[in-house]
């Protein structure tokens, strides 16, 4: 039998007050929404308990405090663990919130979700991601310092913490995030490994018999294991040799699911399902703790949780104070620490964007290397690479070091052939501050970070997305290589600003409206194949950040048909355009790079670019063609690619399948028949 919710005469008893009390607000919660997953917290209280109370610098009467230490619960269903620590240690999360567990309006969601919830610091729940966010967090702090930081001054002290699952270390995500911080030896991660030898389908040698402590070694990480994860003493010495180390620290704490249930610890019944009311009452029993009432906080449970109120504020006037020293030392260096924390974009960034003119064809991957080089002095929050392609992504700042274990103000990023943890570290990066990261691949390989780039759609993370050779025009490399469905299906995702780019002058304001952009994710969608340059900055400036507008008007303003383009095939739709115009026909031509820009400018803007009265519409693009059917409707066409594509020259290419102004043209007359 353990204490009981009221004998704390001890330090030892108030610990397992406290430890229980994070247990059975977690219970409670679960059971009261009737699903939920209560073994993760049950079974890894204590270990968060000594971390929460004794080694995270934090403050939660101020949850964006930028010297704090950052959280990450990667196993993000066991959520009510972070909640109830939330709610104990004095965030703005009520006791009712807890009550509404999973509830419409709520701000204690089924997985933690950053913006919402005060504290958390990550969107978590796709196992492996949180794991790979933190990587990117460690790679922000680590990079600021290096900027930041001076003698006798450590503005950014922060540590990341994470609690990581058996899950978590079975996706890939995970293994390629592990293996990048270990190579590049971020010592500020601190990683704790719930290893409780349970999933859902039950145990883990069903599926899994890693040595996972051999394999995070080989990573170059230090690591640890602690037999029992209820022993406070064990998990304390354990993290502090993690801090001490300055390699990436794994301790792997041998837990229990759904510890003191009598009949569901150890098993996957408590992983996902709520204990029931005959097992919730066994179990706090077992605990030494009332049956009634549900959601119980002692007093001095609460007490001992509530002192991280004043830690967190003595932490906060300790950095504050430093900062004002600082600011007094090294003024100009604090006003651009400040701006960078902002995202602040500096004044008159855009006046070093360039301009292009009709010879200076080039493809749009190659424009946007110039157009980032052009402002990367006077953006130096700028920090990316790519995952193992910066040559044919062309993303490398020149004349910046890469970020390595030893040159952490580097501003390149080589990833490896790591898309995974690339945009995991991304994220991480973006939720950190103080940097503005960019990332590349080839866009077929954008399936490979897929739940990365939704988790940074749903947090709404200022990521850039560089997405190069982005069709058929990729050539000889083959359908392997070549992207069809992935604009449609990108195009699909709430929240993505997907821009493709048809010229440099283009490429040079998508650029732009992406840097622009703080609420949410940007894609540049650019190709391998040389294009002419179609507009004028001064055209390209006005309509890109609006999503479409017009490159050729029909005579006298009223079309009697539309050709939409967008990226390569642009030039298709004007060359076809012109020709309808020579035979009498009133086209006009639209360039359409974001489809997303473009639906959010007024209803007024839109009707003048695509006026309902003009049904003959037709789109051109190399890929599918379902994102289409919106703009050009039941009366249009769409010339797209609705198979995958072959080896061969992308000229040839091109032609076999109908991408030609000869075929644009004559699928836009068929509208006249």
């Amino acid at each position: 039998m353990m204490e009981t919710a009221t004998a704390t005469e001890t330090p030892q008893q108030l610990d397992a007050l406290c430890i229980n009390t994070i247990r059975t607000l977690s219970i409670d919660a679960v059971e009261r929404a009737t699903c939920g997953h209560p073994g993760l917290p049950m079974g890894a209280a204590a270990a968060a308990y000594v971390l929460w109370t004794r080694y995270l610098r934090h403050n939660p009467a101020h949850p964006a405090w930028p010297g704090r230490d950052r959280f990450v619960l990667s196993a993000g269903h066991g959520s009510m663990l972070l909640y109830s620590l939330l709610h104990l240690t004095g965030y703005d999360l009520p006791l009712e919130e807890i009550r509404n567990f999973r509830q419409w309006g709520s701000r204690t969601p089924g997985h933690p979700e950053h913006g919402l919830t005060p504290g958390v610091e990550a969107t978590t729940g796709p196992l492996g991601q949180g794991f790979g966010m933190g990587v990117g967090m460690a790679i922000a702090a680590e990079h600021l310092a290096a900027r930041f930081n001076r003698p006798g001054f450590d503005l950014v002290p922060a540590r990341i913490f994470a609690l990581v699952s058996d899950g978590d270390l079975m996706e890939g995500v995970a293994a390629e995030a592990a293996s990048l911080a270990g190579h590049l030896r971020l010592g500020r991660l601190v990683y704790l490994y719930d290893d409780n030898h349970v999933s859902l389908d039950g145990p883990t040698d069903l599926s899994y018999s890693d040595d996972a402590i051999a394999r995070f070694q080989g990573y170059g990480w230090h690591t640890q294991s602690v037999a029992d994860g209820n022993d406070l003493g064990a998990v304390a010495r354990a993290i502090e040799a993690a801090i001490a180390d300055p390699r990436p620290s794994l301790i792997a704490m041998r837990t229990h699911i759904g510890f003191g249930s009598p009949n569901r610890q150890d098993s996957s019944e408590a992983h996902g399902k709520a204990l029931g009311k005959e097992e919730t009452i066994l179990t706090k029993r077992a605990y030494g703790w009332p049956e009634a009432p549900d959601f119980l906080v002692p007093p001095e449970a609460l007490a001992r949780f509530r002192q991280a109120l004043d830690r967190g504020r003595a932490y906060e006037a300790e950095w504050d104070a430093q900062l004002r020293r600082y600011t007094e030392a090294h003024p100009d260096a604090a006003r651009e620490f400040r701006a960078a924390l902002e995202g602040a974009l500096p004044a008159g960034w855009e006046r070093a964007l360039p301009s292009f003119g009709p010879g200076d064809a080039m493809a749009t991957r190659a424009a946007f290397g110039r157009a980032m080089n052009a402002v990367a002095p006077r953006l130096p929050t700028l920090l990316g690479g790519s995952a193992d392609l910066s040559g044919s992504n062309d993303t490398t700042i020149k004349g910046s070091p890469a970020f390595s274990a030893e040159r952490r103000d580097g501003r390149n990023l080589y990833y490896g052939v790591r898309e995974h943890a690339m945009g995991a570290a991304m994220n991480g990066i973006a939720l950190f501050g103080g940097a503005r990261p960019f990332g590349g691949t080839f866009l077929t390989f954008s399936d490979y970070m897929r739940g990365s780039v939704r988790l940074a759609a749903l947090q709404e993370l200022p990521v850039l997305y560089i997405w190069t050779h982005d069709s058929i025009g990729l050539g000889e490399d083959g359908p392997t290589h070549q992207p069809v469905e992935h604009l449609s299906a990108l195009r699909a995702m709430p929240g993505l600003h997907v821009l493709r780019p048809a010229d440099p002058n283009e490429t040079a304001a998508a650029f732009a409206a992406a840097l622009r952009r703080a609420d949410g994710p940007s894609a540049l969608i650019l190709s391998r194949q040389k294009v002419p340059v179609l507009t004028t900055a001064e055209q390209a400036a006005a309509g890109v950040p609006r999503g479409a507008y017009v490159l050729l008007e029909a005579p006298g303003g009223r079309p009697d048909a539309i050709l939409i383009g967008t990226g390569s095939e642009l030039q298709l739709a004007l060359e076809a355009g012109r020709r309808l115009q020579a035979e009498g026909r009133a086209a006009r031509v639209v360039s359409m790079p974001c489809m997303e820009l473009f639906k959010a400018q007024p209803e007024e803007y839109r009707e003048a670019v695509l006026p309902g009265a003009c049904r003959r519409r037709i789109a051109v693009e190399a890929g599918a063609g379902q994102s289409w059917w919106q703009f050009v409707g039941l009366d249009g066409d769409v010339v797209s690619l609705e198979r995958f594509g072959a080896s061969a020259p992308a000229e040839q290419l091109f032609a076999r399948f109908g991408f030609s102004p000869e075929a644009v043209l004559e699928r836009a007359r068929a509208l006249f028949r």
